[in-house]
């Protein structure tokens, strides 16, 4: 079994910040190619750095206004496989270092372009965070309870799916065709579009039903009983996620009415369902419910918290979290490959920390990187 990566051999240069671009490149980096960060000095300090996401990668400064930053750049161009950026349309541009430019360096590039709203139509050059993608897509107007404000998911799904994993997957597949045709291309990456392509449950459950879904009220989102959340005794919530009927049925067995198994669906009972599960569910607390329904094919699940998610013996069996010797949880790759596995081989790169070792292999002795950083070109 290899322990090199699925992507070994693989350099990505990767000039985005924050989280969608960083993020894709980690899901690269955790698969075994040769990620180097690659971001201006002055952005040392404006706390923009998402530490987590640059595990397994080579970090360096440099100032891509300079003409010598450009020439750095550009030598770093040359042997790689993939670029990523995430600047807003016209900004690679007016620093010289676009989709054309890049191709006269390097033809074999693959190009990923991760923006809010792609690189193309009349949105291209606004600004945006996660919150403006989720409303744009409609998604957000689907989150939250009936009849009250949408609520904001707490973590970033337009940065890390929309942008990051769409972005992984693009240029897997980029690579894929560059070794059957031997061309590079250019991926545009929209978080927007990336959001939007999570509607074919939405639009499926609209053509079932004939009614559009809506915030707190649909198929999957609280309309019915058998997909839902409960109180517990001690203030804590279980998630009910029974949508196929023996599941359901399983579930109303153990609570002692089994004529409600055939209402699971039932519009005129629904609300009386949700009303007798309320009820049930608040006579105890979480944990003897879980110790109670364990085993019984319910697909009934405590809501965690972030911290005790992180202390599941669960996630430790399954290699998604370490702890051994660290005040700070590690997480582990998702994607399981027999063959290639990923891994976390190094801990996250401090800002800039491999300029100069990343210089060296590109020939720079230690009198030049002086002067660079004298220059503040690095």
């Amino acid at each position: 079994m290899s322990q090199t990566g699925a992507l070994s051999g693989i350099t990505v240069i990767d000039l985005s910040r924050l989280l969608p671009g960083p993020y894709c490149t980690m899901i690269l980096a955790d698969h075994g190619a040769r990620v180097i960060a690659v971001e201006d000095p002055r952005c040392r300090d404006r706390g923009e750095y998402i530490f987590p996401v640059y595990r397994n990668k080579s970090h360096m400064s440099l100032n891509l206004k300079s003409a010598a930053g450009r020439e750095i750049f550009f030598r770093l161009i040359e042997d790689a496989d993939v670029m990523v950026e995430g600047f807003r349309p016209g900004v690679v541009t007016r620093l010289g270092v676009d989709y054309d430019a890049v191709c006269r360096v390097n033809p074999k590039i693959i190009y990923c372009s991760i923006t809010g709203y792609g690189q193309t139509g009349s949105m291209r050059h606004a600004a945006g965070h996660d919150v403006n993608y989720l409303s744009r897509a409609g998604l957000l107007d689907l989150m939250g309870e009936k009849d009250r404000a949408p609520t904001i998911p707490g973590i970033p799904m337009a940065d890390m799916v929309g942008g990051g994993m769409n972005g992984a997957l693009g240029i897997v597949m980029a690579l894929y065709h560059r070794q059957r045709c031997g061309a590079g291309q250019h991926i545009d990456i929209s978080m927007t579009d990336g959001m939007l392509g999570l509607l074919p449950t939405v639009q499926f459950f609209q053509a079932l039903f004939g009614a559009e879904q809506t915030r707190g009220n649909a198929f999957l989102s609280h309309r019915y009983a058998c997909y839902n959340t409960y109180e517990t005794a001690d203030g804590r919530f279980l998630s009910v996620g029974a949508v196929e009927s023996r599941f359901w049925q399983n579930l109303c067995r153990h609570l002692g009415k089994p004529e409600y198994g055939p209402l699971q669906y039932d519009d005129n009972r629904r609300e009386d369902l949700i009303a007798f599960l309320s009820e049930q569910f608040r006579h105890k607390p979480l944990d003897e419910w879980e110790r109670e329904l364990q085993g019984l094919d319910v697909c009934v699940s405590p809501v965690r918290t972030v911290a005790e998610a992180m202390q599941d013996p669960l996630f430790e069996v399954r290699g998604m979290v370490s702890s051994t010797g660290r005040t700070t949880p590690v997480l582990g790759v998702p994607v399981k490959l027999s063959k290639t596995p990923g891994a976390v081989r190094t801990a996250p790169a401090a800002f800039g920390e491999n300029t100069d070792q990343i210089l060296g292999e590109l020939g720079f002795s230690g009198a030049e990187i002086k002067a660079l950083r004298g220059n503040g070109v690095v």
